[in-house]
């Protein structure tokens, strides 16, 4: 059963009172005879560690920057390697393909 927490308007004593949520909350204060009012009050479990709060979680445009970030990576390095070492094997596919007769046009 939850706790609820009133408080008298006229002399301020505040009191919890262990009820059923659909009991009929308390409407005078035992100590004057004032009207009491329920109150909100802080919850009785604390939320800790992570994954509790929204920036704990990856959003998809997180995963869809750190995707294109990892393309971006690979595109480089091969365009890299390509300029280095690999362009004399570049050339000679050039040449290779430009050796290549064109076949004969069927009349």
């Amino acid at each position: 059963m939850p706790i609820y927490e009133y408080g008298c308007l006229t002399c301020g004593k505040r009191q919890e009172v262990l009820q059923r949520h659909d009991g009929a909350p308390i409407t005078t204060c035992a100590e004057c005879g004032g009207r009491m009012k329920k109150l909100m009050s802080n919850t009785s479990f604390v939320l800790k560690g992570t994954g509790w709060y929204k920036n704990d979680y990856a959003s998809k445009s997180t995963k869809n920057e750190k995707a294109d970030k990892e393309k971006a990576d690979k595109t480089e390095k091969t365009e890299t390697a390509e300029k280095s070492g690999d362009a004399s094997s570049g050339k000679e596919t050039a040449t290779k393909a430009e050796a290549k007769p064109e076949p004969a046009a069927k009349s």
